[in-house]
């Protein structure tokens, strides 16, 4: 599933270089797909599962969100970072009204055609981005519920979309894995957050178990930060839950993509809560093992017929 990967990234390889103004839809589409393979991720951003006709336009999904992304962090876009971002989000516009010039937006207004893509879910992501450059910090858990409600959410429904899914309660479970795969995201680089001064630990959380910003920038281990990441874990593990009738409900093709993220995050969250007292060491990563037994998980959930269409 493309997700909101903010954290979950390690530096890019060498991006690849953007075909002139003009160039033909495969040259941007292929671009698009150069860009999401120098990033690396937790996994494939479409995996080998998912049927070849979807692959292209999760890529440029996918590169529209992470350049926004990058405009936000990255240190080359420093000091012009509410400009840049203002004018991708007139890109996004222009790429509705058939003036797409960019690759990605070229790429981007092919899959909008194709796949009757509504404009709301990607003004939603961008609106988060913008947010992102000003909020660092969030008072309550509702706050942050409603950060990722635009942060995170929107990408479930986007996915959806493309495998013409339009179904109400789909959607809805597709967004709660969304949400889950942010919020571990979130607990699993508080370590790496806290060097750009984002604290996404909701500030009255921090207070209920005895805590605050600065014994977080101390970074030293506690029973305390333990039962806070604890208590955050026991939260997201609740979407996961609420999401996990998604893998039986979509088509197969599908169901392995959404299994792959939903058994990945899942075990991604148990690695974090393993070290919940502890989260500025090592970062929790999952190993080459913790990856096959989720592939594993995912295919023997939708069927081993699958193996014949990879």
């Amino acid at each position: 599933m493309i997700r909101r990967v903010r954290q979950l990234h390690t530096p890019p390889q060498t991006p690849p270089v953007p075909p002139p103004v003009g160039a033909d839809l495969d040259a941007c589409y292929r671009y698009c797909e150069a860009f999401t393979r120098a990033h690396h991720e937790n996994f494939p951003v479409a995996s080998v599962f998912l049927p070849e006709r979807l692959r292209r336009p999760v890529f440029a999904l996918y590169a529209f969100a992470r350049i926004a992304d990058d405009i936000v962090d990255e240190p080359e876009h420093a000091g012009r970072r509410e400009l840049t971002l203002s004018e991708w989000g007139e890109g996004l516009e222009r790429c509705y009204h058939g003036e797409a010039e960019h690759p990605v937006f070229v790429a981007l207004a092919d899959t909008v055609r194709r796949f009757e893509l509504p404009i709301t879910p990607l003004r939603d992501l961008l609106s988060a981005f913008e947010t992102d450059l000003s909020v660092r910090r969030f008072p309550t858990w509702n706050d942050l519920s409603s950060y990722v409600g635009v942060a995170a959410r929107p990408i479930g429904r986007l996915l959806l979309y493309v495998f013409g899914d339009r179904d109400p309660e789909h959607h809805r479970f597709a967004e709660e894995l969304s949400s889950a795969l942010a919020l571990t995201s979130f607990w699993q680089d508080l370590a790496r957050d806290l060097d750009l001064d984002r604290v996404y630990v909701p500030q009255e959380d921090l207070r209920h178990f005895g805590l605050d910003d600065a014994a977080l920038f101390a970074r030293q281990p506690s029973t305390r930060l333990e039962a806070l990441i604890r208590y955050e874990c026991a939260r997201t593990r609740a979407c996961y839950e609420r999401a996990r009738p998604l893998m039986d409900l979509v088509t197969d093709d599908l169901g392995v993509e959404i299994a792959l993220f939903w058994h990945g995050g899942s075990r991604m969250l148990d690695k974090v809560e393993a070290r919940a007292g502890n989260l500025f060491g090592e970062r929790a990563r999952l190993s080459a093992t913790d990856k096959a037994v989720v592939v594993a998980k995912a295919l023997r959930r939708r069927g081993a017929g699958l193996f014949s269409r990879i």
